[in-house]
């Protein structure tokens, strides 16, 4: 069942996996972080702090993907999922210097930033090289894998980080995890679509017509 799934799918998922896992894993004890840890913190700051992630994703990322789709190749596709990717990977580190709402609003603001150029990576990637006959198991596959378990798992685990060890060393694990996931994009590259003589070609042909 998983072993005629493409490479560059096994790949992203894993990647998501991870990547998802590290995030996910401060989003149920975020609001307490704020509260606790950020002079002047509230309630009230951690919705627009999460409000300012949202805004600024929304906003960009339309003419972000409006620009991949016109740029021929999967090469900017990819680096501007990897460099999302890494980039936001300092994000958790960076939670570890924040002491006033408006430092926690900028991060948050760069984080969606990144992540306007990471997400409609990711999708173009991700649909372009799904298997045609199966496309609802493939993205089950992310859906239940990357994002489903690695969610129940990585909350569970990260409430229990903060009360035996504290946020910092919460949010550095969560800063490894990512970033050790960003590295994991770079074995995506050789499963990638490469420009020749203006025309796109796969590096490993893939039959659509039949099950294997």
């Amino acid at each position: 069942m998983f072993n005629n799934i493409s490479k560059a799918i096994k790949i992203l998922v894993v990647v998501d996996f991870f990547y998802n896992s590290a995030f996910a894993s401060f989003a149920p004890v975020f609001a307490i972080f704020v509260t606790s840890k950020i002079q002047g913190g509230s309630a009230s700051v951690a919705g627009f702090a999460i409000a300012m992630f949202w805004l600024t994703k929304s906003i960009v990322q339309l003419p972000i993907a409006r620009f991949l789709d016109r740029t021929d190749g999967e090469q900017d596709d990819f680096w501007a999922m990897f460099f999302g990717y890494f980039l936001s990977s300092f994000v958790p580190l960076a939670y570890l210097f924040v002491s006033q709402p408006w430092h926690l609003y900028v991060l948050q603001a760069f984080f969606g930033f990144l992540m306007a150029w990471a997400a409609p990576a990711w999708y173009g990637i991700f649909t372009r090289h799904v298997d045609q006959w199966r496309v609802s198991f493939e993205w089950s596959l992310e859906s239940v894998f990357a994002i489903g378990l690695a969610t129940a798992g990585a909350t569970a685990l990260g409430g229990y980080v903060v009360d035996r060890f504290g946020f910092d060393i919460l949010f550095i694990g969560a800063g490894c995890i990512s970033l050790t996931a960003s590295f994991l994009l770079l074995f995506l590259k050789r499963h990638l679509f490469r420009k020749v003589a203006g025309e796109k070609i796969m590096p490993e042909k893939r039959h659509y017509d039949r099950r294997p």
